[in-house]
C-alpha cells in the first residue's frame, strides 16, 4: 500500500457589457478610455534565473473596475514562450489552471512539456495569474488554518459555530478587501484577458482552460465572441450551475462513483478484505465511518474522525484501486494494526514572492471565495436556508451532501459583484472535453456546458478517471490537436474509450490543475 495515496486526502443571456466594454480597435481613440489599457508595451524579461530563458514574464496594468478605467488598476502577471516557426505560427494560446483561486504564469513551463509539437508550432503559450491571484494584485483576508478549512459537514451541535465561520471569513475577507471585493468576478477576469489580447496585438485569442479555466473561457466568448478563435474547454463546470450548485455536484456525482466502487472491490474480496457483495463492501466502510465517530481512528499518526473519511474519500472514490487500498488501511489501523513506518504526509508548499511581492498565505481560499461569491447573487442569506438543504441532502447523498449544501461565507459576503451572473447561450465554436469519472466536474457538469454552447462538440472519455484530459495522453488527445491546428471539430458528439484499466487509477499528477493549501480534501477546487 503506498501510503502517499492515503496522505493525499487528508491535506489538505449573455450579460450586457459594462459600459465601457473594451471597445473595437477601430474606434477613435478619443472614444475608447481604455486606450492606454490596450495600448501598453509589455517589458518582457526572464521569469527567473532557475527557469528557462524562453519563459518571460511581465506586468501590464488592468483597471479594477472597467466601469471607471481612469480609477483604480490592478497589476496582472503574463507569461509566454514564443513558438520557434514564425511560418507556421497562427497565433497565441491562452492558458488557465482552474481555480478559482489558480495561478496560470507557470502554465506555458509545464504544458511545453506535454503539448505535441504541432501545437507549439502553431501558438506562443500564454499564461496569466488571473486577477487578485499570484503575482496579479495579489488578494488576501488573514484567515488562519483552521478558517481556511471550509469542509464542514452538518451538526445540529455545531451548527451555531459553523455559521460563526462563515460570517467572519466573509468579515475578515470584508474589513482585509474592501470595496475591491466585488471587482474580483470571472467577467471582469474575461475583460482582462481581453487587455492581454489587445497588448499582444492579437486580433484574436486562441484558448486552453481547465476546470474552472473552462467557466472562464465560456464568459469570455459570450462577452468577446467575434474574438474567440480555437477554445478548448477541459473537464467543464455547468454554468448553469454556478457557483453553490457546483460545490454540490461533487456529492451529487460521489454517490454513483461510490457505487461503482463497492461494486469492483467486492469481486476483488481476496485482495481487499472488504466484503464479498457490493452491500457488504458499503457495510464496511460506514462501518469504519461509524467506528472514526464514536473514537477517531489513529492512522500512521493521524486521527480520523468518521467525517474526515467521508469527507476525504469523496473523490478517492472515481478511482477505485486507490480507494480500495485506502479504506483497506484504515480497516487495519482500525483494528489496531502496526502502523506504517514510511508514510509520506504531503505539506502545503509555501507561495513563493514574485516580482517583489509576497503572496498572502491565504490567496489561493481568498481569491477563491472572492469570485464564488461575487460572481452571483444566488447564494442564500439566511443560515436556516444552509441548514434545511444539508439535511435534506445527507439523506439523498450520504457521502458528502451536508459537506456540500452546508453553510458557505458567500452567505454574509457584502461585496457581491456588481453584475448579474452570465448566462452562457451561444453559438461560438469550442471543444469541450470531459472524463465520464471526474471528481471535480462530474459528467454531467460537462453535459451541461456542451448545452449551453450550442456551436461546441464535446469528447466524451467512457471509463475516464480524472480530473484534466488534455496532455495526460487521453484518448481525446486527438481530437483536440486537429482542432488547436486545424481549426475543425468534429462533425459531432464524440464518445472515445479510456485505455484498460485506467478507472483504476486516480487523476494522474501531471498537470498543474491548483490544489492550494487549506483544504483538506484531496482537491479542494475545481
Amino acid at each position: 500500500m503506498r501510503n502517499r495515496r492515503i496522505a493525499l486526502f487528508l491535506t489538505v443571456s449573455a450579460v450586457a457589457p459594462l459600459a465601457p466594454v473594451l471597445a473595437p480597435a477601430t474606434a477613435a481613440a478619443a472614444e475608447n478610455p481604455l486606450r492606454p489599457y490596450l495600448q501598453q508595451k509589455p517589458s518582457w524579461h526572464r521569469c527567473g534565473t532557475e527557469l528557462p530563458a524562453s519563459l518571460q514574464c511581465a506586468t501590464i496594468k488592468v483597471p479594477l473596475d472597467y466601469a471607471k478605467p481612469g480609477a483604480k488598476k490592478l497589476d496582472l502577471a503574463i507569461s509566454r514562450m514564443k513558438t520557434s516557426t514564425k511560418r507556421e505560427r497562427r497565433g497565441v494560446l491562452l492558458l488557465n489552471p482552474g481555480g478559482p483561486g489558480g495561478p496560470g504564469v507557470d502554465m506555458p513551463l509545464y504544458l511545453a512539456d506535454e503539448l505535441p509539437k504541432a501545437v507549439k508550432n502553431k501558438y506562443d503559450l500564454v499564461g496569466f495569474d488571473p486577477r487578485g491571484i499570484g503575482q496579479s494584485s495579489p488578494v488576501g483576508c488573514g484567515l488562519t488554518a483552521d478558517e481556511r478549512n471550509w469542509e464542514r459537514p452538518y451538526k445540529a451541535e455545531t451548527f451555531t459555530k459553523d455559521v460563526k465561520w462563515a460570517r467572519t471569513v466573509a468579515e475578515k475577507c470584508d474589513k482585509k478587501q474592501g470595496d475591491k471585493l466585488r471587482h474580483f468576478t470571472t467577467r471582469n477576469t474575461a475583460r482582462d484577458m481581453d487587455v492581454i489580447r489587445a497588448v499582444l496585438g492579437e486580433k484574436k485569442i486562441s484558448y486552453l482552460g481547465y476546470s474552472y479555466g473552462t467557466y472562464l473561457g465560456a464568459v469570455y466568448t459570450q462577452i468577446f465572441p467575434k474574438r474567440s478563435d480555437r477554445f478548448v474547454l477541459d473537464s467543464a463546470v455547468d454554468p448553469a450551475r454556478v457557483w453553490r450548485g457546483m460545490i454540490q455536484v461533487w456529492a451529487e456525482g460521489a454517490e454513483p462513483a461510490f457505487t461503482r466502487w463497492t461494486e469492483w472491490t467486492a469481486v476483488r474480496h481476496s485482495t481487499y478484505k472488504l466484503g464479498r457483495t457490493p452491500e457488504a463492501v458499503r457495510k464496511t466502510f460506514y462501518g469504519l465511518v461509524a467506528q472514526a465517530d464514536r473514537k477517531p481512528i489513529d492512522l500512521d499518526g493521524t486521527l480520523l474522525t468518521g467525517d474526515d473519511i467521508r469527507g476525504g474519500f469523496r473523490g478517492l472514490f472515481f478511482g477505485t484501486r486507490d480507494a480500495a487500498e485506502a479504506v483497506a488501511e484504515v480497516k487495519k489501523a482500525a483494528a489496531g494494526a502496526p502502523q506504517s513506518t514510511d508514510r509520506e504526509l504531503r505539506t502545503p508548499e509555501p507561495v513563493p514572492p514574485s516580482f517583489g511581492r509576497t503572496v498572502p498565505e491565504d490567496n489561493g481560499d481568498a481569491g477563491f471565495w472572492a469570485v464564488v461569491c461575487a460572481d452571483t447573487r444566488a447564494w442564500p442569506r439566511d443560515p436556516e436556508q444552509y441548514r434545511k438543504d444539508a439535511i435534506r441532502d445527507k439523506a439523498r447523498y450520504p457521502l458528502y451532501g451536508d459537506f456540500a449544501s452546508h453553510i458557505k461565507p458567500c452567505a454574509f459576503w457584502k461585496k457581491t459583484g456588481s453584475e448579474p451572473a452570465t448566462r452562457i447561450d451561444n453559438k461560438v465554436g469550442a471543444l469541450i472535453l470531459q472524463n465520464e469519472w471526474d471528481s471535480q466536474t462530474p459528467l454531467t457538469s460537462g453535459q451541461g456546458l456542451r448545452r449551453a454552447m450550442k456551436g461546441s462538440k464535446m469528447v466524451t472519455v467512457a471509463g475516464g478517471v480524472g480530473h484534466g484530459i488534455y496532455g495526460n495522453k487521453s484518448c481525446a488527445d486527438k481530437t483536440a490537436t486537429t482542432y488547436l491546428t486545424t481549426g475543425k471539430l468534429p462533425a459531432k458528439d464524440v464518445t472515445c474509450k479510456a485505455a484498460p484499466a485506467a478507472d483504476e487509477r486516480r487523476t494522474p499528477d501531471r498537470l498543474p490543475l491548483p490544489t492550494p493549501p487549506g483544504v483538506p480534501a484531496m482537491a479542494g477546487r475545481f
